[in-house]
């Protein structure tokens, strides 16, 4: 079964498989499978034609996923960068933008980069 060119894996739960797609998780494909009125415990090979027409006519019309959904957040931390906000400039300098500290702990967001040396104390071999 495939749902906007990802595709779900066929023997899990359809409640599961669909938080393969990005920007549903558990919670919101629970939500999707109860306004579609499919039965949640169903594995996805199981689905009938009309069951999977009406979960994806039902994502399409109503929320943003994959593509379009990273497309979205790009444009927004573009416009952040734009306006030199706070969030933009972090952004840009790659530092984490949710007030954490930088002092240690930024490893993440910077990508491992350690730019301060050792002690200075050489090895005693290398001498």
């Amino acid at each position: 079964m495939r749902i906007s060119g990802i595709n779900i894996p066929d023997n899990k739960r359809i409640e599961i498989s669909l938080a393969y797609l990005y920007g549903i998780g558990p919670a919101l494909a629970r939500k999707i499978l109860q306004a579609t009125k499919v039965d949640l415990d169903k594995r996805a090979k199981d689905l009938t034609p009309e069951e999977v027409n009406k979960i994806k006519n039902f994502i399409e019309k109503n929320y943003k996923i994959e593509g379009e959904l990273r497309q979205l957040l790009k444009q927004n931390i573009n416009l952040l960068k734009e306006l030199q906000a706070y969030r933009g400039i972090r952004h840009l300098r790659h530092l984490p933008v949710r007030g954490q500290r930088t002092r240690t702990n930024s490893r993440t967001v910077r990508g491992n980069v350690r730019k301060t040396a050792g002690s200075g104390k050489r090895k005693t071999e290398l001498k």
